[in-house]
């Protein structure tokens, strides 16, 4: 009976290491799969979207856009805005500086909206037209040169009120020690 189990137990022993030699075998073929499935993955390099998305993209990225650009719009004219009115207080400045120095004709002015021109007017005789337009010219020069002289004081004295309130803002913001 020993003879008849030993028979049975070699075959079992033949089995299990050609089990063994199997699970090796397959445990070699397995174990680089993850990184072959990695490699094998197909990728979408290109993905194709039909004409309506592309159309509410579009929409909705202008919806975006557009109050900002409103915005910087609005903030150009403003600022252009106020470059235009500089430049006028700039050229009327001049113009008052000039009439100081007592300039007989003062520079061009170089604005883009240009003056009415005054109309002579016409008295009985030509000899006192011309005497009166002249007197007139002149007194009007000079109301001119007034009037120039008492904006800049004006926008001086606007000037210096504005800058002792930033002191007094200052002064009141700065901690005390």
């Amino acid at each position: 009976m020993a003879s008849s189990l030993d028979g049975c137990v070699a075959s079992l022993r033949s089995s299990i290491s050609l089990l063994d030699s199997s699970i090796s075998i397959l445990d070699s073929g397995v174990n680089d799969f993850p990184r072959l499935a990695k490699v094998l993955q197909t990728t979408r390099h290109f993905e194709l979207t039909s004409e309506s998305q592309l159309q509410s993209a579009q929409s909705a990225l202008l919806s975006e856009i557009s109050p900002e650009v409103a915005a910087l719009l609005d903030r150009v004219a403003g600022y252009l805005d106020k470059l235009e009115r500089r430049e006028k207080s700039l050229i009327a400045k001049y113009e008052l500086q000039a009439g100081r120095l007592n300039e007989d004709v003062p520079a061009p002015r170089q604005n883009k909206f240009p003056q009415r021109e005054s109309k002579p007017t016409r008295s009985g005789s030509a000899g006192a037209s011309g005497a009166g337009a002249a007197l007139g010219n002149m007194k009007a020069m000079q109301l001119r040169q007034k009037k120039e002289r008492l904006s800049y004081a004006v926008e001086r004295l606007e000037m210096q009120a504005k800058q002792q309130e930033r002191r007094l803002r200052m002064s009141m913001a700065a901690p005390g020690p």
